[in-house]
């Protein structure tokens, strides 16, 4: 195969996974909350663990484990209610946020920021346990990249999705987060959080009724 076919396929997958990375879901949906309720670290930690959780669905397709996932009631129905359960338990923890206090100089209380290892494991179980991110990224393997393509490609083209996934929300990250935006959210008090709340449950419940595709 030339080195022209492997510049399509390469341009093929980021066109791809550029669409399918900037479309609402579960992900972004989790790093506007992370950006405005706690700021640019967490939603950068945050960020970087659901790019790990790229990596992760990537790994099984090289693997050829992810084929086993799709064909497979079972795992798909686990990995399916597993990300259900994650975003439904964000979503209501989300819903029982206590409103807003301002601090002495009419400004917004600082809120209990999360570490970083729950920041950055709330990206990974985001994004690993999501059956559609998994078979996003098997049907690309098995529709774009023909068996010809030698591994170490094929894991190249993985460690770019990982990447640029990092880097689109870390922009994400960073537009929510700025000081004028994220005060904008937060003046509309505890609704931001329940709107993000029932976003995240509505997502959770669509998760969940997903079907094998």
């Amino acid at each position: 195969m030339t080195a022209s076919l492997y510049l399509t396929q390469f341009l093929t997958i980021a066109i791809i996974h550029l669409l399918a990375v900037a479309a609402p879901g579960p992900d972004f949906a989790m790093v506007v909350r992370q950006s405005v309720r706690y700021g640019w670290r967490t939603a950068l930690l945050t960020s970087l663990g659901i790019a790990c959780g790229l990596l992760i669905h990537v790994t099984y397709a090289l693997l050829g484990i992810g084929v086993f996932i799709a064909h497979s009631l079972v795992a798909f129905t686990v990995m399916k209610v597993l990300a259900a359960a994650c975003l439904i338990i964000l979503g209501i923890k989300a819903l029982q946020t206590p409103p807003y206090r301002e601090d002495g100089d009419g400004g917004i209380e600082a809120v209990r920021v999360p570490g970083a290892g729950k920041a950055f494991v709330t990206g990974v179980m985001t994004n690993a346990f999501n059956p559609k991110a998994a078979l996003f990224i098997l049907s690309l393997f098995t529709v774009v990249i023909t068996p010809g393509t030698p591994g170490l490609l094929q894991a190249g083209y993985g460690v770019y999705m990982g990447v640029a996934t990092a880097l689109w929300f870390t922009l994400v990250s960073s537009l929510f987060s700025h000081a004028a935006v994220r005060s904008r959210f937060l003046r509309m008090g505890h609704w931001f959080d329940r709107t993000m709340g029932t976003l995240l449950i509505v997502l959770g419940l669509g998760v969940l009724a997903a079907g094998q595709e």
